[in-house]
């Protein structure tokens, strides 16, 4: 619904023709394309600079741990396009992706090395952060990358950690994880201070209970499908769907004031009423208003979101154009 891709995609190794000549070359699952996965390819950029050779990004689908453990697997930060579309965007000239199935994650570390990063992509370099592990039960650290690389004459480059210093006693090192962890607690200004965006859940538009219409603020009930879903509450953001961008309050929750319903996400776009069901829609986090209430009645409840839809004004300005994000606890 966005912007092509812009990158060249290989679904599965076997489809590599030949190994590629002078290429730099970084692995890992790369979920929500952060700051610091950013920086490896960046980086890469550099030294691809200098061979002449292509930048390539080697990743996996689905995540290993939905084959080893799926009890573990972490919720997914971005859909399958939209990851193709920001390694693009961030320097990618090709992403190989590697399907996960029980063989591929059963290699040990020394014939990850000589058969599928040597056997398959013969790079002259590697880039990868502090906490890449590879091979069977990620038994293979950067140490023992940059040895067994260096035996095919091929060089390995471990970056830093990525840190944002909050305040002077709060620092954030950026991960996946951790920004899972912030999305959970509705912190989605921090969430986008580590991936460089805004947070964005991606989906279809559905049918739901037309409540809010009744009450005067239709809502768009977005369907994420696997992505992560941030904490419950009332966020404010901008929606785009169709040809219409618009700023927009988000609910997420059960809808108390009227009885548990399910765990919806909602969202109401100022000064919008197409009909949008069934379009393509993504939806932007940008702060968080107040937690989910349950209100006495219905007219409270309205009271509320008319002080909501007022937040969103004037943070976005009555045109309902992006403006700044502002600072915020989460």
């Amino acid at each position: 619904m966005d912007e092509a891709i812009n990158v060249n995609v290989i679904e599965g190794l076997d489809q590599l023709a030949a190994p590629l000549a002078q290429s730099v070359l970084t692995i890992g699952n790369f979920d929500g394309v952060h700051r610091a996965h950013q920086q490896l390819l960046a980086q890469a950029g550099l030294y691809a600079a200098n061979t002449g050779g292509p930048v390539v990004v080697m990743t996996f689908e689905p995540h290993p741990l939905s084959i080893i453990t799926p009890d573990r697997a972490p919720e997914r930060l971005t859909p399958h396009d939209e990851k193709m579309h920001l390694l693009g965007e961030a320097g990618a000239d090709l992403v190989v992706i590697a399907r996960s199935d029980p063989a591929l994650l059963a290699i040990e570390a020394e014939a990850f090395v000589d058969e599928i990063v040597w056997g398959r992509f013969h790079p002259t370099q590697i880039v990868e952060g502090p906490s890449f592990g590879f091979g069977r039960a990620r038994r293979g650290t950067p140490e023992m990358l940059r040895e067994l690389a260096a035996r095919h004459g091929c060089e390995t480059h471990i970056l830093a950690p990525v840190t944002l210093e909050i305040d002077a006693h709060d620092t954030l090192m950026v991960s996946s994880t951790v920004i899972r962890g912030l999305l959970r607690e509705g912190k989605v200004r921090r969430a986008a201070l580590c991936l460089g965006r805004p947070y964005s859940l991606f989906g279809t538009v559905g049918r739901g209970a037309q409540r809010g219409r009744t009450i005067g603020f239709p809502t768009a009930n977005v369907d994420p499908g696997d992505q992560l879903v941030p904490g419950d509450g009332v966020y404010s953001g901008v929606a785009k769907v169709g040809d219409a961008s618009r700023a927009c309050a988000i609910s997420i929750g059960r809808t108390p004031t009227f009885g548990d319903a399910g765990r919806l996400v909602e969202a109401h776009l100022l000064d919008f009423d197409g009909d949008v069901y069934e379009a393509p829609i993504r939806v932007e986090f940008h702060r968080w208003l107040r937690g989910q209430e349950k209100f006495a009645s219905a007219e409270a409840l309205v009271g509320q979101l008319k002080r909501d839809v007022a937040a969103v004004r004037s943070e976005f300005g009555a045109e309902g154009a992006a403006g700044g994000m502002k600072d915020e606890s989460h």
